[in-house]
């Protein structure tokens, strides 16, 4: 590997060592040639600790934040690491997924041939079905779809994006977007990130052939179970809900705002149903936590829509997607 082409694994970890020992020593062990950055968001003195033995262990690289700085900044400050080793593409992955070496290089050659693109692979769950085939924002409602359910005769504006969980970019594309952006913390920095390069005038692309395991249930996923049943976590619903009203603020026209705005209470109840009906039994957690994101959603919009009619505006908000397809 010449110090062109050299690559690196970037993950963010946040108080999951045991799946850094799991999934990423088993793609390191099958990539040898690449870097291993591992960024760990501080959780506690004794995850700290186990993430350096593993470090010391296995050759790993460590970036160490005082606290817990969320996915998008933490890998940010991997890929900075990564490329201060030497590193010009960049495996972005979680501690839950894991992934061959043949996939790892067919990615790798693809970001090589076409870099101004995001390359994502295949991801299934460990029985085999598919968790992550490439998904389409519905730019009408802000609601997510299956590529498998696309019908160009429906007339819906929508446009693809990429999960973080398993994805590939190169340096170029990288420096040019800036990274992920910090303001969502957690989730939709992904969507957010294949918008922009779609903007850039890249591509999003699942590429055949190229497959990633993800065991589920690993990161941010409430990890006891009781008679309710175990839903999700309150990161997951807070943060999937304010930031789908964050990513129409950032990228949208009025229009589109004030729209999903409207469809916010339809978008809380299809996020929290993707706990299961169980978890109503208990309902206390899953609610305010939709509430509270869907609040602080709702107030990040309406500050973005007072700041574009105010005189004193100074720029043009970006176009919407739609409009440039």
């Amino acid at each position: 590997m010449t110090s062109s082409d050299a690559v690196a694994i970037v993950v963010v970890n946040y108080g999951s060592h045991e799946l850094l020992e799991a999934n990423l020593l088993k793609v390191a062990r099958g990539t040898p040639e690449a870097y291993v950055v591992v960024v760990d968001n501080f959780s506690s003195q004794q995850e700290r600790e186990a993430v350096l033995k593993q470090a010391e262990q296995f050759g790993w690289e460590t970036v160490l934040p005082s606290s817990n700085l969320g996915f998008g900044a933490g890998m940010n400050l991997g890929v900075e690491k990564a490329q201060a080793l030497g590193a010009t593409s960049f495996l972005l992955l979680n501690p839950d997924a894991s992934l061959d070496a043949d996939s790892f290089n067919a990615l790798r050659k693809q970001v090589s041939a076409q870099p101004r693109n995001l390359v994502s692979p295949t991801v299934i769950r460990p029985d085999g079905s598919v968790w992550f085939a490439g998904v389409d924002l519905d730019l009408d409602s802000g609601t997510m779809r299956s590529w498998r359910k696309r019908n160009p005769a429906d007339g819906r504006r929508t446009e693809p994006w990429l999960s973080g969980a398993c994805l590939m970019v190169g340096l170029e594309l990288w420096q040019e977007l800036g990274g992920f952006t910090p303001d969502y913390f957690l989730y939709w920095e992904d969507v957010d990130l294949s918008h922009r390069t779609r903007l850039a005038g890249g591509d999003v692309v699942v590429l055949a052939g190229a497959t990633a395991v993800h065991d589920e249930g690993g990161t941010h996923e409430v990890q006891t179970r009781s008679k309710a049943g175990h839903g999700k976590s309150y990161t997951y619903y807070y943060y999937n809900l304010r930031n789908r009203l964050l990513f129409a603020a950032q990228h949208l026209d009025e229009k589109d705002v004030r729209r999903w705005m409207r469809t916010s209470a339809a978008a809380a109840r299809g996020v929290l149903l993707q706990g299961g009906r169980r978890q109503f039994l208990r309902p206390v957690q899953p609610l305010l936590a939709a509430i509270r994101g869907t609040r602080d959603g709702l107030r990040i919009a309406r500050v973005e829509l007072k700041r574009r009619s105010s005189p004193e505006a100074t720029s043009v908000p970006p176009e919407s997607r739609a409009e440039r397809l």
